[in-house]
Protein backbone atom coordinates (compact mmCIF):
# COMPACT_ATOMS: atom_id res chain seq x y z
CA UNK A 1 0.00 0.00 0.00
CA UNK A 2 2.85 2.63 0.91
CA UNK A 3 4.69 1.79 -2.27
CA UNK A 4 1.47 2.22 -4.33
CA UNK A 5 1.09 5.53 -2.59
CA UNK A 6 4.79 6.48 -3.36
CA UNK A 7 4.45 5.27 -6.82
CA UNK A 8 0.87 7.54 -7.59
CA UNK A 9 2.46 10.34 -5.82
CA UNK A 10 5.51 9.86 -8.15
CA UNK A 11 2.89 10.27 -10.73
CA UNK A 12 1.39 13.16 -9.70
CA UNK A 13 4.58 15.27 -9.71
CA UNK A 14 5.21 14.30 -13.06
CA UNK A 15 8.12 12.21 -12.09
CA UNK A 16 7.14 9.03 -14.30
CA UNK A 17 10.26 8.17 -15.30
CA UNK A 18 10.87 7.46 -11.34
CA UNK A 19 7.72 5.80 -10.68
CA UNK A 20 8.09 3.46 -13.61
CA UNK A 21 11.87 2.32 -12.48
CA UNK A 22 10.41 2.38 -8.37
CA UNK A 23 7.59 0.26 -9.72
CA UNK A 24 10.10 -2.11 -11.93
CA UNK A 25 12.43 -2.49 -8.92
CA UNK A 26 9.98 -3.70 -6.94
CA UNK A 27 9.00 -6.40 -9.44
CA UNK A 28 12.91 -7.31 -9.60
CA UNK A 29 13.90 -8.96 -6.09
CA UNK A 30 17.32 -9.75 -6.96
CA UNK A 31 17.87 -5.74 -6.73
CA UNK A 32 18.23 -6.15 -3.12
CA UNK A 33 21.51 -7.09 -3.43
CA UNK A 34 22.31 -3.71 -4.95
CA UNK A 35 22.82 -0.99 -2.12
CA UNK A 36 20.54 2.02 -1.41
CA UNK A 37 22.71 4.65 -2.99
CA UNK A 38 22.82 2.55 -6.36
CA UNK A 39 19.19 1.39 -6.87
CA UNK A 40 18.19 4.89 -5.95
CA UNK A 41 20.68 6.16 -8.59
CA UNK A 42 19.05 3.98 -11.39
CA UNK A 43 15.59 5.79 -10.24
CA UNK A 44 17.07 9.60 -10.68
CA UNK A 45 18.51 8.13 -14.04
CA UNK A 46 15.40 6.56 -15.66
CA UNK A 47 14.25 10.43 -14.54
CA UNK A 48 16.98 11.81 -16.55
CA UNK A 49 16.40 9.68 -19.12
CA UNK A 50 12.46 10.14 -19.63
CA UNK A 51 12.59 13.66 -19.10
CA UNK A 52 15.48 13.78 -22.54
CA UNK A 53 13.32 11.58 -24.36
CA UNK A 54 9.91 13.56 -23.97
CA UNK A 55 11.58 16.99 -25.18
CA UNK A 56 13.39 15.24 -27.68
CA UNK A 57 9.82 14.41 -28.97
CA UNK A 58 8.59 17.46 -27.84
CA UNK A 59 10.78 19.46 -29.97
CA UNK A 60 10.52 17.01 -33.18
CA UNK A 61 6.94 17.69 -32.89
CA UNK A 62 7.02 21.18 -32.47
CA UNK A 63 9.19 21.45 -35.25
CA UNK A 64 6.93 20.52 -38.11
CA UNK A 65 8.73 18.54 -40.41
CA UNK A 66 7.49 18.00 -44.10
CA UNK A 67 9.41 14.66 -44.09
CA UNK A 68 9.97 12.37 -40.95
CA UNK A 69 13.74 11.97 -42.28
CA UNK A 70 16.84 10.53 -40.34
CA UNK A 71 20.40 11.44 -41.00
CA UNK A 72 21.26 7.24 -41.01
CA UNK A 73 19.07 7.14 -43.63
CA UNK A 74 20.86 9.44 -45.84
CA UNK A 75 22.02 7.84 -49.53
CA UNK A 76 25.59 8.49 -50.40
CA UNK A 77 25.37 5.87 -53.17
CA UNK A 78 23.30 7.59 -55.50
CA UNK A 79 25.51 9.83 -57.54
CA UNK A 80 23.79 13.30 -56.50
CA UNK A 81 26.79 15.52 -55.28
CA UNK A 82 27.15 14.76 -51.51
CA UNK A 83 30.01 14.85 -49.98
CA UNK A 84 29.72 11.98 -47.60
CA UNK A 85 32.76 14.14 -45.04
CA UNK A 86 30.87 17.34 -45.60
CA UNK A 87 27.74 15.56 -43.88
CA UNK A 88 29.54 13.80 -41.14
CA UNK A 89 30.65 17.55 -40.21
CA UNK A 90 27.56 18.56 -40.10
CA UNK A 91 25.58 15.55 -38.20
CA UNK A 92 27.79 16.63 -35.60
CA UNK A 93 26.30 19.93 -35.06
CA UNK A 94 28.93 22.38 -34.10
CA UNK A 95 27.56 24.22 -36.99
CA UNK A 96 24.87 25.16 -34.58
CA UNK A 97 27.07 25.77 -31.90
CA UNK A 98 29.08 28.64 -34.05
CA UNK A 99 25.69 29.68 -35.04
CA UNK A 100 26.19 28.92 -38.72
CA UNK A 101 23.97 28.13 -41.80
CA UNK A 102 23.23 25.61 -44.53
CA UNK A 103 22.16 26.01 -47.78
CA UNK A 104 21.17 23.19 -49.90
CA UNK A 105 20.66 23.88 -54.00
CA UNK A 106 20.12 21.67 -56.57
CA UNK A 107 16.58 20.79 -59.27
CA UNK A 108 13.50 19.42 -57.83
CA UNK A 109 13.55 16.26 -56.76
CA UNK A 110 17.10 15.63 -55.74
CA UNK A 111 16.68 15.58 -52.14
CA UNK A 112 17.02 19.38 -50.82
CA UNK A 113 13.73 18.49 -48.50
CA UNK A 114 14.79 15.71 -47.35
CA UNK A 115 18.41 16.45 -46.02
CA UNK A 116 17.41 19.83 -44.51
CA UNK A 117 15.20 17.57 -42.48
CA UNK A 118 17.09 15.07 -41.60
CA UNK A 119 19.94 17.54 -40.46
CA UNK A 120 17.26 19.21 -38.12
CA UNK A 121 15.69 16.04 -36.76
CA UNK A 122 19.38 15.40 -35.46
CA UNK A 123 19.45 18.92 -33.92
CA UNK A 124 16.20 18.02 -31.74
CA UNK A 125 17.90 14.99 -31.23
CA UNK A 126 20.50 16.78 -29.82
CA UNK A 127 18.62 19.62 -27.82
CA UNK A 128 17.89 22.16 -30.18
CA UNK A 129 14.87 23.92 -30.85
CA UNK A 130 13.74 23.86 -34.72
CA UNK A 131 11.25 24.87 -36.70
CA UNK A 132 10.67 24.36 -40.60
CA UNK A 133 8.73 26.28 -42.63
CA UNK A 134 8.10 26.23 -46.63
CA UNK A 135 8.74 29.65 -48.96
CA UNK A 136 5.23 30.23 -49.82
CA UNK A 137 3.50 29.22 -46.47
CA UNK A 138 6.59 31.96 -44.65
CA UNK A 139 4.91 34.29 -46.49
CA UNK A 140 1.88 33.83 -46.04
CA UNK A 141 2.11 33.36 -42.74
CA UNK A 142 4.03 37.05 -42.33
CA UNK A 143 1.14 38.56 -44.25
CA UNK A 144 -1.68 36.90 -41.82
CA UNK A 145 0.64 38.18 -38.75
CA UNK A 146 0.21 41.57 -39.31
CA UNK A 147 -3.34 41.33 -40.19
CA UNK A 148 -4.10 40.06 -36.50
CA UNK A 149 -1.45 41.70 -35.10
CA UNK A 150 0.85 39.16 -34.14
CA UNK A 151 3.64 40.11 -36.42
CA UNK A 152 6.25 40.87 -33.67
CA UNK A 153 5.14 37.10 -32.16
CA UNK A 154 5.66 35.21 -34.80
CA UNK A 155 8.91 36.84 -35.36
CA UNK A 156 10.19 36.12 -32.04
CA UNK A 157 9.40 32.86 -32.45
CA UNK A 158 10.76 32.20 -35.46
CA UNK A 159 14.31 34.19 -33.42
CA UNK A 160 14.20 31.90 -30.66
CA UNK A 161 14.41 29.04 -33.08
CA UNK A 162 17.67 27.00 -32.74
CA UNK A 163 17.61 25.56 -36.51
CA UNK A 164 15.16 27.68 -38.92
CA UNK A 165 14.98 25.66 -42.02
CA UNK A 166 13.30 27.99 -44.60
CA UNK A 167 12.69 25.68 -47.73
CA UNK A 168 11.81 26.14 -51.81
CA UNK A 169 12.99 29.80 -51.30
CA UNK A 170 12.68 31.88 -54.68
CA UNK A 171 10.20 29.70 -56.38
CA UNK A 172 9.00 33.44 -57.68
CA UNK A 173 10.58 36.52 -57.55
CA UNK A 174 10.09 38.15 -54.10
CA UNK A 175 7.60 41.08 -53.57
CA UNK A 176 8.51 44.26 -51.73
CA UNK A 177 6.69 43.31 -48.98
CA UNK A 178 8.27 39.07 -48.76
CA UNK A 179 11.78 40.71 -49.03
CA UNK A 180 11.44 42.86 -45.93
CA UNK A 181 9.69 40.28 -44.18
CA UNK A 182 12.69 38.01 -45.23
CA UNK A 183 15.31 40.43 -44.19
CA UNK A 184 13.50 40.81 -40.52
CA UNK A 185 14.05 37.29 -39.68
CA UNK A 186 17.23 36.53 -40.78
CA UNK A 187 18.53 39.38 -39.08
CA UNK A 188 16.97 38.72 -36.03
CA UNK A 189 18.54 35.50 -35.97
CA UNK A 190 22.09 36.86 -37.58
CA UNK A 191 24.85 35.79 -34.97
CA UNK A 192 23.18 33.76 -32.70
CA UNK A 193 21.04 31.12 -34.86
CA UNK A 194 21.22 28.80 -37.41
CA UNK A 195 19.19 28.21 -40.51
CA UNK A 196 18.90 26.03 -43.34
CA UNK A 197 17.89 27.25 -46.94
CA UNK A 198 16.94 24.77 -49.85
CA UNK A 199 16.60 26.17 -53.42
CA UNK A 200 16.30 25.49 -56.71
CA UNK A 201 17.78 28.30 -57.80
CA UNK A 202 21.49 28.41 -57.78
CA UNK A 203 22.99 30.91 -55.26
CA UNK A 204 24.05 32.98 -57.90
CA UNK A 205 20.43 33.52 -58.97
CA UNK A 206 19.61 34.44 -55.47
CA UNK A 207 20.55 38.28 -55.35
CA UNK A 208 17.96 38.54 -58.72
CA UNK A 209 15.13 36.57 -57.59
CA UNK A 210 15.29 38.41 -54.24
CA UNK A 211 14.73 42.10 -56.25
CA UNK A 212 15.43 45.09 -54.52
CA UNK A 213 19.96 45.81 -54.46
CA UNK A 214 19.99 46.77 -51.29
CA UNK A 215 18.35 44.37 -49.50
CA UNK A 216 19.26 41.64 -51.46
CA UNK A 217 22.73 42.31 -49.93
CA UNK A 218 21.35 42.51 -46.54
CA UNK A 219 19.85 38.89 -46.86
CA UNK A 220 22.65 37.62 -48.77
CA UNK A 221 25.00 38.51 -46.41
CA UNK A 222 23.70 37.46 -43.17
CA UNK A 223 22.99 33.74 -44.59
CA UNK A 224 25.58 33.17 -46.96
CA UNK A 225 28.61 34.13 -45.87
CA UNK A 226 28.95 31.58 -42.73
CA UNK A 227 27.14 28.99 -44.67
CA UNK A 228 28.23 25.70 -45.33
CA UNK A 229 27.23 25.32 -49.21
CA UNK A 230 25.88 21.78 -50.63
CA UNK A 231 24.93 20.95 -54.39
CA UNK A 232 22.84 18.84 -55.20
CA UNK A 233 22.05 17.18 -58.77
CA UNK A 234 21.23 14.30 -61.46
CA UNK A 235 17.55 13.13 -61.64
CA UNK A 236 14.78 12.96 -59.84
CA UNK A 237 14.44 10.87 -56.94
CA UNK A 238 11.03 10.91 -55.97
CA UNK A 239 10.23 7.88 -58.16
CA UNK A 240 12.93 5.44 -56.22
CA UNK A 241 11.56 6.80 -52.77
CA UNK A 242 8.10 7.28 -52.97
CA UNK A 243 7.66 10.72 -53.04
CA UNK A 244 10.10 11.56 -50.15
CA UNK A 245 12.83 13.81 -51.23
Amino acid sequence: MLNQQTIDKLSTMKLIGMAEAFAEQLSQPDLDRLSFEERFGLIVDRQWTWKENNRMERYLKNARMKLNACVEDIDYKTPRGIDQSVILSLISCDWIKRHQNVIVTGPTGVGKTFLACALTNKACREGYRAFYIRSPQFSYQMALAKGDGSYRKIISKLAKAHVLVIDDLGLAPLTDTERKDLLEVVEERHGHASTIVTSQLPVDHWHEQIGDPTIADAILDRLIHNAHKITLKGGSLRKKYGGLT
